[in-house]
């Protein structure tokens, strides 16, 4: 018996081919985001994701036919999450990000905001929330608003640094926290769920396979956010974009698919 799955109207599902394609939505998005915010006068302020699903993106945007197009010295780099690692680690968010893009194009170093991970991990989630507050402007309810927050998802249902049955999950005054995930043996800095639900716009970035049965679940399955906690991301007045590949949207149902595309 088949169901009929209904997304709010702020949702987006867009499916490409494959994961090169995909990424150009994505960077396509990103630019023409940037753009129309830097021509209303205002820097664009975007939140970047880690692992290993955006590298391809950011590659992409740092590309000779991408880069020109690009208003890099009006674009503020946040990331969502961190691991608490050095910025020489390998998993470091903001040393692949820097690998992949940011060196290689001019981007003033002020408007680079990376986690302070040679803190205390409690101190470097404290200086990041103050200078979240710092650069990026209040939107409703005196939370600052992200031009744009790019996501990624973990086949367990986390993103950004939001675990499963994790007590950050219900974190509703602090933007930015640290915390011991045991399932990954590591300390982790995340922003909290109500600072991503404010932003302008949120982007999910879920590619290949491996993805697909976690995809349908957030999807279009039951509401469990301790479970699957890419569920709690609602935007509050914003848009919600994903980004798939004909592989991550295997298992979602027809209907749904290319919904506001």
């Amino acid at each position: 018996m088949s169901q009929t799955i209904h997304l709010p109207a702020n949702v987006t599902v867009a499916v490409s081919h494959d994961a090169q394609s995909a990424n150009a939505v994505a960077a396509d998005m990103i630019v023409g985001l940037a753009r129309q915010t830097v021509s209303e006068g205002r820097n664009f302020t975007l939140a970047l994701s880690g692992g290993s699903t955006p590298k391809k993106l950011f590659e992409l945007l740092a590309s000779p036919q991408w880069q020109s197009k690009v208003p890099w010295d009006k674009i503020d780099f946040f990331w969502g999450d961190e691991r608490y690692v050095p910025i020489s680690d390998p998993s470091s968010n903001f040393r692949m990000t820097q690998e992949a893009m940011l060196s290689k194009v001019a981007i003033p170093q002020e408007r680079i905001h990376r986690w302070l991970t040679e803190k205390p991990a409690e101190e470097a989630a404290q200086l990041y929330d103050q200078e979240i507050r710092r650069v990026v402007p209040a939107g409703p309810n005196d939370v600052p608003q992200f031009d744009l927050i790019l996501l990624g998802l973990g086949t367990n249902g986390h993103t950004a640094s939001l675990f499963p049955y994790q007590p950050g999950l219900h974190e509703k005054t602090r933007l930015a926290f640290a915390e011991y995930i045991d399932e990954v043996k590591m300390q982790r800095l995340s922003f909290s769920a109500p600072l991503i639900n404010a932003a302008r716009q949120i982007v999910f970035l879920a590619l290949g396979a491996n993805k697909a049965t976690v995809v349908r679940e957030i999807v279009a399955g039951v509401f469990d956010p301790e479970r699957l906690p890419a569920q709690l991301i609602r935007p509050a007045s914003g848009k919600l974009t994903w980004i798939l590949d004909s592989q991550s949207a295997g298992k979602l149902p027809p209907e749904i698919l290319n919904r506001g595309v």
